[in-house]
């Protein structure tokens, strides 16, 4: 029966090609856009997920009160660690992660920098990385052993087995290989070729409390929920440290990827929304190529009312014509399905690319081919419900007699207010998916254009290795020297992405219960003038001034914040005791548009920075780099010279968003692309049933634009409406997209009539292609048999 079912469903396919290949064209290209979405989702959705017993793992952050509301930190201080160790019963294990700098490598035949972390002992007990050699629990309870990857192994040694061999590490030291481990997995938010033992650079400055500058996690005990671990460590600050009001709270290791931003102490979003957004605009294109494919179906429905009237008559049930429909589906959606198959393969090489991705289609996993039988058993259902129980509901007396064009304009009515009812969903998604491109598009354009506070054009940095930070204001004042060079200081972090945060802040009239939390850097000499950031009142770091660097610079944020209007000689105690207050600057971002600025204090360090901002004359960035470099290797000979522009870093905290941004608009052309497909064939199939009429029309007189407008206006109606419904949802949808920045555009009436523009243009260009064909056949074609 199922083989009768599908000869016939074939042969319905191959009367229609026309038809046919639109249908299935459509239908392959949804489904291929679906299939993508529906991986790229799934990388996402893994990320951390693969560690063994990762529900028991959570990292620790902190919660603290400012301006009336909770924030949430990344960081933590260096001795929250211990403290969870010794007093917090329900946790398993406790590991914290250094900042991750990267290390010069060096073997006999092979010298490159090498990225990864100082890590605290118990760094395994929670993370089950997987082991190829070694034992790196025991590689971390010592100083004098390194643990590194596959990648590093080969580099160096081609090959893993490499246990008790040594590598020099920064020109100071020779460590002992004690265990490789397999390459970390893409989908980890904890990446690094090496690790070593925290103790190996261990400095005074850890010690502090108030001092968040570390990655803290734990692991859990069996049995022991995140509100019981939670609740026991409320108490650690209160008794360690009761200056200080933060309150340690757990995040799952699970969603540290997809929510890593919160709000008032919650988590309030982050990549999730983009996960969101996608898996919704994956639907969104389903539905516009199962709509293509039933406008299709019904539409041709009259030419194939005789069939059913003949099927009925010889005593065919209506669960039969049923069964016959739905197996046209099911053919239509398995050929597109394996055509869309087709289409993922040829393009998931180009699409890894574009977005740093690892997809593959794993045609052989039962997950996978689940997934296709499901998407196929969905498809089918949504695309041939409608037709089947339509076509299959016609009387065979109406369907066999020759039915007038009134009774055919009586028997059709439902199913042409349904088929523009689908044409208006249709339109409505896309027109969604229109005001979504230009939006997402003007704040990518903003972000990139804004003015962040400091000039990050002609600006570059190096990292401060070997001599070169042990020499570290030599090494300033020679690169100031150079013709090519305007300016340069030194930076513990760098400033377009300061982490670090203290709650050591105290002033004098500071409202005892006023929990602070700050964003700190230390720096050297000459920071604002390198970075270009406008001094608002005092000065910067100065060598003229020497007696200046016991003070601190704040911003402008960090004035309000303390409630000083003239902050400049008044004293406040902070990382360096108390001191004076040399300078405030102009607001900068220090971290991305997402946030907003925070209070930072800049204390005077040049001995703990970790990178040289160099400012080039403009037009002179060839002549900097050389001058640089030979600089470099005559102080530093055994460093390679490395360094980065400031705009391609900046450019690179935006690289998820960026990407998002061409993802969102690849899929929502593609989508559009579909729409316009269908409007496309149900205008040709208008034409070729109202062929006499249109040619009775050019014999008495009907102009070609008459012609037109008569096939167009009816279409174009329903896209008005599609419009009405469409732009105030749109409205909404973006609108809530952009509170996830705190810097965003303006949403103005301008913009949603640009999309107006583009939709009505779209849908009468589509519908014009079509109807211009129409108006222009020769009548005498269609009417020489009447």
């Amino acid at each position: 029966m199922l083989k009768n079912y599908l000869k016939i469903a074939w042969r319905s396919l191959i009367k229609g090609r026309g038809y046919s290949f639109i249908n299935i064209f459509g239908l392959a290209l949804g489904l291929s856009c679906v299939i993508l979405i529906g991986l790229w989702i799934k990388d996402e959705w893994s990320y951390n997920r693969f560690l063994p017993e990762a529900n028991r793992i959570y990292t620790i952050k902190n919660n603290a009160l400012r301006n009336g509301e909770i924030h949430t930190g990344d960081m933590t201080s260096a001795p929250l660690e211990g403290a969870i160790r010794s007093d917090i019963a329900e946790i398993e294990a406790v590991t914290k992660l250094g900042y991750s700098p990267s290390l010069l490598f060096r073997t006999r035949n092979k010298s490159t920098k090498e990225n990864g972390f100082y890590v605290s002992s118990d760094f395994f007990k929670v993370f089950g990385f997987k082991v190829l050699s070694g034992d790196p629990n025991r590689a971390l309870a010592t100083i004098d052993q390194l643990v590194i990857t596959k990648n590093v192994a080969l580099k160096y040694f081609n090959r893993v087995d490499i246990i008790g061999k040594t590598i020099e590490v920064d020109n100071k030291k020779v460590y002992t290989i004690g265990a490789v481990l397999e390459n970390i997995p893409h989908n980890s938010t904890v990446q690094f070729d090496w690790l070593l033992n925290f103790k190996i650079n261990e400095q005074d400055w850890m010690q502090r409390w108030g001092n968040n500058s570390f990655l803290t996690f734990v692991k859990l005990k069996p049995g022991i929920s995140e509100v019981q671990a939670a609740a026991s460590m409320r108490d650690i600050f209160p008794r360690y440290a009761p200056d200080l009001k933060f309150t340690p709270v757990l995040q799952s290791i699970k969603d540290v990827y997809l929510y890593n931003r919160f709000k008032n102490g919650h988590p309030d979003g982050g990549r999730i929304d983009y996960v969101r957004i996608f898996a919704i605009l994956a639907v969104f294109i389903l539905f516009i190529a199962c709509i293509n494919f039933t406008n299709l179906a019904t539409a041709r429905s009259a030419k194939r009312a005789k069939e059913v009237g003949v099927l009925k008559t010889v005593g065919a049930p209506r669960k039969i014509l049923i069964a016959q429909f739905f197996a046209e589906s099911l053919l239509t959606t398995t050929i597109a399905v394996v055509f869309s198959l087709i289409m993922v393969r040829l393009t998931l090489p180009t699409f890894n690319t574009l977005f740093e991705k690892e997809l593959s289609l794993n045609i052989d996993s039962p997950l996978f081919l689940l997934s296709i039988l499901l998407l196929i058993i969905a498809t089918t259902f949504l695309a041939g419900s409608y037709p089947a129980l339509f076509l299959s509901s016609f009387k065979p007396i109406n369907a066999l007699k020759g039915i007038s064009f009134a009774k055919r304009s009586a028997i059709f009515s439902g199913m042409l207010s349904i088929r523009k009812a689908l044409v208006i969903f249709q339109f409505t998604l896309s027109i969604l998916l229109i005001v979504a491109l230009l939006v997402v598009g003007q704040q990518m354009s903003y972000i990139q254009q804004k003015n962040l506070g400091l000039d990050k054009e002609n600006m570059l940095y190096i990292p401060l290795d070997g001599e070169l930070h042990s020499r570290i204001e030599t090494v300033q004042q020679e690169v100031e020297k150079l013709p090519a060079v305007t300016a340069a200081t030194s930076v513990m972090m760098l400033p377009m992405d300061i982490q670090s945060a203290s709650g050591d802040l105290d002033w004098e009239g500071k409202d005892p219960n006023f929990e602070t939390l700050v964003t700190v850097s230390e720096v050297g000499y000459n920071f604002t003038k390198t970075m270009n950031i406008n001094i608002l009142k005092g000065r910067d770091f100065s060598p003229e001034h020497p007696a200046d660097s016991a003070g601190y610079l704040i911003n402008e944020t960090a004035a309000k914040y303390m409630g000083m209007e003239d902050p400049v000689g008044k004293e406040i105690s902070f990382w360096n005791g108390k001191q004076p207050i040399i300078g405030v600057m102009k607001d900068f971002h220090m971290e991305s548009l997402h946030a907003p600025i925070k209070p930072l204090i800049l204390c005077f360090s040049p001995e703990n920075s970790s990178y040289m901002m160099v400012r080039t004359k403009p037009g002179m960035i060839k002549k900097a780099l050389a001058e640089l470099d030979g600089l470099v290797k005559e102080i530093n000979p055994n460093y390679p010279f490395e360094y980065h522009f400031v705009d391609e870093t900046y450019e690179q905290m935006y690289r998820s968003e960026q990407q998002v941004n061409l993802l969102a608009h690849y899929f929502g052309i593609l989508a559009i692309v579909i729409s316009c497909m269908g409007l496309f064939a149900l205008v040709s199939f208008a034409a070729e049933q109202r062929t006499k009429e249109i040619s009775i029309r050019k014999v008495v007189g009907a102009t070609v634009l008459h012609i037109v407008s008569l096939l167009s206006r009816d279409f174009l109606k329903l896209v008005i409406v599609a419009l009405v419904i469409a732009l105030p949802l749109a409205f909404m949808v973006v609108n809530t997209w952009l509170d996830g920045f705190e810097y965003k555009i303006d949403l103005s009436w301008g913009l949603f009539v640009l999309a107006t523009i583009i939709s009505i243009s779209i849908a009468l260009i589509t519908v014009s292609i079509q109807a211009i064909r129409a108006a222009l056949a020769n009548p005498v074609d269609s009417l020489r048999n009447e």
